[in-house]
């Protein structure tokens, strides 16, 4: 498959985060800040199902579909996200910072430990340092990784073995580059990673500007 085209854009991009990564250092904006992912990472698809109906909850909770991470976070995925378009891919965002709220909401619904963090602890969401991905083509259609997000079973385990080669090589993919680049897997999710260092932040409960 040739990518060229694709590549071209995204090394202009690239350029573009790096400078606004750089001109926020320059700023002194803290690592453990919240910021907006689009106001530095140019090259991701976004489909943030809680700002939407199509989610286990079946009901809207976000004022509007934005992905507010830490600082730290945001510059971690965006080197995850570098190393998958040289292999011709990108990440999809479902879900990034989660306040507090929200995640009680999703208790009451599902108060199982293996799906939902209890809100009494928090979960890493919470801290702003979790995010919920998958992994598309340059086109955006996303790659098949066995089951869809928030399939609350165990054919979404990282070590459920009865999916297809290409779901089994998918998720094998999304999991060594997030790895590689400072997450941890959540073993009962395969969308879910957690920044390695998220979870001494504190539990938040802010909700952003919706500017629309």
């Amino acid at each position: 498959m040739i990518y060229s085209d694709a590549l071209l854009s995204s090394n202009r991009e690239y350029i573009d985060e790096n400078a606004a990564i750089l001109e926020a250092a320059k700023a002194n904006i803290s690592d453990t800040a919240f910021v907006n992912l689009r106001d530095y990472g140019k090259d991701f698809f976004y489909d943030m199902k809680y700002a939407t109906e199509d989610n286990f909850l079946k009901t809207k909770v976000y004022d509007c579909a934005e992905c507010y991470l830490r600082f730290k976070t945001v510059k971690a995925l965006i080197k995850a996200n570098q190393a998958f378009l040289k292999l011709g891919y990108k990440i999809k965002v479902y879900d990034c910072y989660r306040p507090l709220d929200v995640q009680k909401k999703m208790w009451a619904i599902t108060p199982n430990p293996t799906y939902v963090a209890d809100p009494a602890k928090g979960s890493i969401h919470n801290r702003g340092g979790a995010v919920d991905i998958t992994l598309t083509d340059y086109s955006g259609n996303e790659l098949d990784m066995g089951t869809g997000f928030d399939h609350f079973g165990p054919e979404a385990a990282h070590d459920y073995k009865n999916i297809s080669a290409e779901a089994a090589t998918n998720r094998k993919i999304l999991k060594e580059i997030m790895l590689k680049n400072g997450f941890r897997s959540f073993a009962s999710e395969w969308w879910h990673y957690n920044l390695m260092s998220a979870s001494t932040l504190p539990v938040s409960n802010f909700t952003w500007d919706c500017k629309n």
